[in-house]
């Protein structure tokens, strides 16, 4: 940085610091009933996509695995479900690097940071609130990443026939 954007954001900091030292000693007021939904909206949208993701791609590729190594190998059900066990251990760092991608597709659709103050951020509600979100929203994407399920009724049939 040259000289004078150094001074510039020394002079930005100094003031950052100064209401923060302000803002320490007053009493802030809990977050809003509006607050804490905005907080749990955006936690849990990206939440949804991730969970979507994560399940649909585990569905599928365990399912391929069953059905090409299982059959090949002539290996029971239950030894087919450690091996989906033993994939997810190898698909789960692919999906949640899809993770990113999702919040950045989250923020673009104008998904906002909620407006609190940095005391506001760290009381329980607002965790509470956060966690909830996350929660819930990664179980509705695993709900919904369950679609794939409907297309595999079909293939099952063909291979009993032969």
């Amino acid at each position: 940085l040259h000289s004078t954007e150094r001074s510039c954001l020394l002079r930005e900091l100094h003031r950052f610091e100064s209401i923060a030292i302000a803002q320490e000693k007053l009493e802030v007021a809990p977050p809003s009933p509006g607050q804490l939904r905005h907080v749990f909206f955006h936690n849990a949208l990206p939440f949804v996509g991730f969970g979507f993701l994560d399940n649909a791609i585990m569905i599928a590729a365990g399912t391929q695995i069953e059905l090409s190594i299982g059959v090949v190998l002539g290996i029971s059900t239950m030894a087919g479900k450690y091996c989906e066990i033993q994939n997810c251990l190898f698909l789960f760092p692919c999906s949640s690097s899809l993770a990113g991608y999702v919040e950045a597709l989250a923020s673009r659709l104008g998904l906002s940071i909620p407006d609190l103050t940095p005391k506001q951020a760290d009381m329980w509600q607002t965790r509470l609130s956060a966690h909830l979100g996350k929660a819930i929203g990664v179980t509705i994407g695993c709900i919904l990443g369950m679609f794939p399920l409907l297309f595999f009724g079909e293939e099952e049939e063909k291979l009993e026939e032969k």
